[in-house]
C-alpha cells in the first residue's frame, strides 16, 4: 500500500520496483514496515534503486536523503536479522550507503500532520502490525497479514475504512475443493464470518480485503460475486485507488 499525501510505502513485495513504476510512483520518503515475510520484505532492494545515483557515487557523492523506514522494535529486529555472510541487509543499507534511516516506532509517529499508530500482533514469537493512520476526523485501519487472532484495542473504533488480508473468501475454491471447517487454513486465516464481526464490532463504515491468494483460483469477477453478499465489504485489486 502506498500513501499519497505523505510519500509512503508499506512493506517492499519482490515485485514493488514494478507495482510502484506501473502506479507512476516517483516520490518514495517513508517506508513502513508490518512484519518480515518475504513476501513484505524481499523488495527491500527498492532503496537503492530509488536512492543510488551511481555517478554521484562514482566521485565520491552519497547519498543525503534518506529513506525514513519506521517499524515496531521487534519487527526491526525480525527484518534486521534477515542477513547474508557480511551481515544484515537493512545495516547494509543504512550504513554503507545511508540510503535509508531506520527508527523503531515504540507506539506511533507523526507524519505531516498525520499520526500511524502501530498496534502489534505477536505470533510464533515473531511480530505483526495493524496500522492505524488519523488525520483530519478520518481513520484507516490496514491489517495486511499474520494479524489473528485480531488485537483488541479502542484506537479501532469507528474507523472509516479496514483494508485487511488473509481471508478464506468462500468455502469452495478452485477445482470444487471444499475448505472444510476443520482445515488449518480457517485457524490461520480470516474467514468472512469473522471478518462481518469485525466490521460490527468496531463499527467500521467499509471494509476492503486484500491479500487475496491466487490459491483460490477465483477472478476478481467471482469476488464482485462474493461482495454482492455483504454489506460494505469488498476486494482489492493491483493499483487500487481509495480516496478519503
Amino acid at each position: 500500500m502506498f500513501i499519497e499525501d505523505i510519500h509512503a510505502l508499506i512493506d517492499t513485495p519482490e515485485d514493488i520496483v514494478e507495482a510502484l513504476n506501473y502506479n507512476r510512483i516517483d516520490q518514495l520518503d517513508y517506508v513502513l514496515y508490518s512484519h518480515w515475510d518475504p513476501d513484505h520484505t524481499r523488495g527491500m532492494r527498492v532503496f537503492e534503486q530509488l536512492r543510488v545515483d551511481w555517478l554521484n557515487v562514482s566521485i565520491g557523492i552519497e547519498n543525503d536523503t534518506p529513506i525514513l523506514v519506521h517499524a515496531l522494535p521487534q519487527v526491526c529486529n525480525d527484518i534486521s536479522a534477515i542477513k547474508n555472510k557480511f551481515g544484515s541487509n537493512l545495516e547494509y543499507y543504512q550504513k554503507e550507503r545511508n540510503l535509508i534511516k531506520l527508527i523503531p516506532a515504540e507506539s506511533a509517529v507523526i507524519i505531516a500532520g498525520m499520526q500511524i499508530t502501530f498496534v502489534p500482533v505477536i505470533l510464533h514469537e515473531a511480530c505483526a502490525t495493524v496500522f492505524v493512520f488519523e488525520q483530519n476526523d478520518q481513520k484507516v485501519l490496514y491489517a495486511p497479514c499474520d494479524v489473528k487472532p485480531f488485537p483488541s484495542n479502542e484506537i479501532f473504533a469507528n474507523s472509516d475504512l479496514l483494508i485487511i488480508g488473509n481471508t478464506v473468501p468462500v468455502d469452495i475454491v478452485k477445482g470444487g475443493f471444499h475448505i472444510k471447517e476443520d482445515n488449518p487454513f480457517k485457524e490461520e486465516l480470516f474467514t468472512m464470518k469473522e471478518i462481518v464481526a469485525l466490521k460490527e464490532i468496531y463499527n467500521v463504515k467499509k471494509v476492503i480485503v486484500t491479500h487475496l491468494e491466487e490459491i483460490w483460483g477465483l477472478s476478481y469477477a467471482d469476488y464482485e460475486e462474493i461482495s454482492k453478499l455483504y454489506d460494505g465489504i469488498g476486494f482489492a485489486f493491483d493499483g487500487m485507488s481509495i480516496e478519503l
